[in-house]
């Protein structure tokens, strides 16, 4: 019962879109951001929880990321290899 009601409501969706003059590249757009958005804040940014709920690769996710900039402003930086670590000196 509740699949037939999200194909009535996709159904319904699609008639809008047609009807607005969306075309087809701007619809999958527009579902594309919608999806990636939403994933992203319910699994509270973790890209790889997201794109497995996708169903897609954390590469194409991160791509798609960048591409609809949806980054947030964050700047994402490979870790220091010893940051956070106190640096032994030699004594001589």
């Amino acid at each position: 019962m509740k699949r037939d009601s999200m194909k009535e409501r996709f159904d319904g969706l699609i008639d809008h879109l047609l009807q607005g003059s969306i075309f087809l590249p701007q619809a999958i757009e527009l579902l594309e951001r919608s999806m990636i958005q939403r994933s992203l804040e319910q699994n509270g940014g973790n890209q790889c929880a997201a794109a497995k709920q996708l169903g897609i690769h954390r590469n194409t996710l991160q791509r798609k990321v960048r591409e609809y900039k949806l980054e947030n402003g964050r700047t994402r930086r490979k870790p220091a290899a010893r940051a956070g670590r106190a640096r032994k000196r030699k004594i001589a």
